[in-house]
């Protein structure tokens, strides 16, 4: 099943983001290569695709896992999360309508 896993950045999260970005993509990249990765980004916390010194508000992550727990447990282990970036990250299933 597709869960969406909708995360919220503390304030002031950009140099730890940066920091735990490659392992937190190399996660990404693996689902991706599984199959499994319908889509993942940050949210900029301005109206730019290049936010610079303003950052990121949070991150969308859809995918594919087994159970919500397992959604969960991966979500729980995201580098963003152990490195302090995330202030929550919340797990839900998800029904892909479109496209």
């Amino acid at each position: 099943m597709l869960y969406s896993i909708v995360c919220q950045d503390v304030e002031g999260s950009l140099e730890a983001r940066m920091a735990a970005r490659p392992p937190h993509l190399a996660r990404l990249e693996a689902l991706h290569a599984a199959g499994r990765l319908v889509i993942a980004g940050p949210n900029p916390a301005i109206d730019s695709e290049a936010p610079g010194e303003a950052g990121f508000s949070g991150s969308v992550i859809i995918a594919e896992f087994d159970s919500h727990e397992d959604a969960q447990k991966w979500a729980d282990a995201d580098p963003f999360v152990i490195a302090g970036v995330y202030e929550s990250a919340e797990v839900k299933p998800f029904k892909q309508t479109l496209p």
